[in-house]
């Protein structure tokens, strides 16, 4: 099987990487950063394919598709974004317009031209990393859970078409809760819970890819946050959300 990786040289993406190669599936890394990738190449027995991309430009996404379309990928990891902290009002809109071009449209597009191939071969998996904010709206951090949220969503969506049309391709949404990566400084805070170790949510996000489950949450807290929130109401659900980033912005 070979895997392509988006947002590989860091993170999350890292980790899934190392976690396939160990399952002897072969890679296709991009990222802006090299060196990481080069390393990671080094350090697996399987066949690596690099491509430095820097994915916030459109021409740089189809430009993916068109160098990997012929590779035979069996599995799209769709990892790269960041996040910003600040209220709506006081973060720069350059860089929100940034986020959304990484985190919703390189998804969307990748998603898009992948699923079709997939889907005419009749078999794939999709993965999405989402987060558990894409289940709800978050004040300080609007612009990333709103992104988050369209691609979870978009993800539910896709899912339930390939189960009524009976395909054998699947696709699924990784919603973790606070991740051990450099999300914090791209994003310029501070989790103020503890955070989960990405080698454990690499592996578990893998695992249950492959048993094709649709919503994919790594840590029993999490899963209980988000359990809980389906019965408070959207009021108390912000007033949490805006204390919470307040903390991780030290206020």
């Amino acid at each position: 099987m070979k895997a392509l990786v988006t947002g590989a040289s860091s993170g999350i993406g890292k980790h899934i990487a190392y976690y396939l190669a160990s399952q002897n599936i072969d890679l296709i890394l991009v990222a802006r950063s090299k060196k990481e990738m080069e390393h990671i190449k080094k350090s697996v027995k399987v066949n690596v394919k690099i491509l430095t991309l820097d994915l916030l430009k459109e021409e740089n996404v189809y430009k993916l598709y068109e160098e990997t379309k012929n590779d035979n990928i069996d599995i799209l990891i769709n990892n790269a974004g960041f996040g910003l902290f600040g209220t709506f009002a006081e973060t720069d809109l350059n860089r929100e317009l940034e986020m959304i071009d990484l985190n919703i449209k390189a998804y969307h597009i990748l998603t898009k031209l992948f699923l079709c191939d997939f889907i005419k071969k009749d078999t794939g998996y999709i993965l999405n990393v989402c987060s558990s904010a894409g289940f709800m709206a978050g004040p300080r951090l609007s612009t990333y859970y709103a992104t988050k949220n369209y691609i979870t969503k978009l993800t539910m969506a896709i899912n339930e078409e390939l189960r009524q049309a009976g395909s054998n391709v699947s696709i699924s949404a990784l919603c973790p809760g606070p991740v051990n990566t450099n999300f914090n400084k791209v994003a310029h805070g501070k989790f103020s819970i503890k955070e989960a170790d990405p080698t454990y949510v690499a592996k578990y996000a893998i695992d249950k890819m492959f048993k094709r489950k649709m919503i994919i949450v790594p840590t029993l807290r999490m899963k209980l946050t988000l359990f809980l929130t389906r019965f408070a109401p959207y009021r108390f659900q912000l007033l949490i959300a805006y204390h919470i980033q307040g903390k991780k912005l030290g206020k």
